[in-house]
């Protein structure tokens, strides 16, 4: 009786979590999916820790310390983490989560040989040789690889965002590394399992080998492709939570990894098509590994131009159209962008934002970039109805953009963004970039978009020079 109230109260919890799910889907209630979901996974939470369990209680006490101390760390980093730091606080706890899928399908592997293995050869009459070929062990096995390369793919994913491991790991091949590598797990998962008795060598070996792997498929990767790769490993750290909650039975477990790792998938899907590529080239890990732009011989000049001068051009358009990059988040110029977006409104322009399925460092980042600042969400235009209205836009203010807007993406075949679907802002009126200095963008190449014939740099901090603006155009 107690165990079918344990369920029930678990399917409460679960109806709860997918309801909050489901805001997520739009920007207008996503806040409030997030509470709703956070509040299905806090109930599922209460109801595991007080659910009726054969054995000792006395471990509670250490569990309570651990969501103590757990909550602590994440209410204090989520509190102080700035928008611009927010694509690694997620790459960093998705990879603590791929971690927890990896001890327990490490622990689980640990313990089973005294528990079971006596049991099945004393079952055993005829004398064949026991063997570890059953679904509980190959559960473990599947969470201890796919947490293990979550956990250490997230961290070097975490390393490149942050710029630190930008440059710093470069492994010879990588296309060949990946395939052997993947090759030896699944031998060695097979020989574990083949085996009368749990082999803890091989079984740590199986291990540094899953850590490798996250290092080896990630560390190619370029910079450009990270929200690719952060929604892929997303889905990993779902499939292992779904893969442990087979191991302990645990259904609320099951059903909320295998909603996290589907909705990563399809993000995961989503996002290559955005940028052209294939999965296969990402779970491989050649994505954005190789080519270098041609780059041109010529010398190339730019066109300046004044936040007085520009702010009489705004004045006078009828269509505006805003294109943030990560240089805004890096700035925290979104709220004077906001500003100066209602003072053009109230001039009478129509404003939009343009917004690169891949602009910032993860999915979404630019969304909810804008929604901090209040920018209302019917005015966010994605990829393809972006590009169709560029034609009848007056100018186009590019800010903090570099790699999303890059022409070279169609043109140069040695570029490393080549066959990238991109924002075709030259086709506008006017372009107006806004950049600190004429470096090249995370992609590490140069964007001939900055010399063409309808384009103008404003260099600057973006915060400073959205707020020039601001006050020129106020003052015209």
């Amino acid at each position: 009786m107690e165990r079918h109230i344990t369920d029930f109260l678990y399917l409460i919890s679960i109806v709860v979590f997918i309801f909050g799910m489901k805001g997520l889907s739009s920007p207008a209630t996503a806040r409030k999916g997030n509470l709703t979901a956070a509040a299905g996974m806090g109930l599922a939470i209460l109801i595991a820790l007080f659910s009726p369990a054969e054995g000792s209680f006395d471990n509670h006490i250490w569990i309570i310390a651990g969501m103590v101390v757990g909550s602590a760390i994440g209410l204090v980093s989520a509190k102080r983490v700035a928008m611009t730091k927010m694509p690694e606080m997620v790459s960093l706890f998705n990879g603590l989560g791929g971690a927890t899928a990896m001890l327990i399908g490490f622990i689980e592997l640990k313990n089973y040989q005294p528990a079971v293995i006596s049991t099945v050869k004393s079952l055993l009459s005829n004398g064949e040789a026991a063997s570890l070929m059953n679904g509980e062990v190959f559960s473990s096995i599947f969470a201890l690889i796919i947490g293990a390369v979550s956990f250490s793919g997230s961290l070097i994913a975490w390393g490149k965002l942050n710029g630190s491991l930008r440059d710093n790991i470069k492994l010879p091949a990588p296309q060949i590394v990946n395939l052997v590598t993947l090759t030896a797990i699944i031998a060695l998962s097979v020989m574990i399992m083949n085996g009368e008795e749990m082999n803890f060598a091989l079984l740590l070996i199986l291990t540094v080998l899953g850590l490798f792997y996250g290092v080896a498929f990630v560390s190619p990767i370029g910079g450009g492709d990270m929200p690719v790769v952060i929604s892929l490993l997303n889905s990993f750290t779902g499939v292992g939570a779904a893969v442990a909650g087979l191991i302990y039975g645990n259904n609320i477990m099951i059903i909320g990894g295998i909603l996290v790792g589907a909705s990563g998938t399809i993000l995961t899907v989503l996002m290559c098509e955005a940028m052209n590529r294939s999965l296969i080239s990402v779970i491989v890990g050649g994505l954005g590994s190789s080519g270098s732009s041609s780059g041109s011989d010529r010398e190339e000049v730019v066109k300046e131009a004044t936040p007085a001068d520009l702010a009489i051009q705004l004045k006078y358009s009828e269509r505006v159209v805003i294109v943030p990059g990560y240089g805004l988040a890096v700035a925290q110029a979104q709220h004077v962008c906001h500003e100066l977006e209602q003072s053009l409104e109230a001039e009478g322009v129509d404003v939009k934002y343009a917004i690169h399925p891949v602009a910032g460092r993860m999915p979404g980042h630019m969304n909810v970039l804008l929604a901090e600042s209040d920018v209302d969400y019917d005015k966010l235009m994605e990829l393809e109805p972006a590009n169709d209205a560029f034609n009848n836009t007056d100018v186009v203010l590019v800010i903090g953009a570099n790699d999303v807007v890059n022409p070279a993406a169609k043109t140069d075949t040695g570029s490393p963004i080549y066959g990238m679907p991109i924002l075709d802002v030259e086709q506008a009126k006017n372009v107006i970039v806004f950049k600190r200095s004429m470096s090249t963008g995370y992609a590490g190449i140069q964007n001939p978009l900055f010399f063409g014939e309808r384009t103008k740099m404003l260099f600057g901090d973006a915060k400073a020079s959205l707020g020039k603006l601001k006050e020129e155009l106020n003052n015209a």
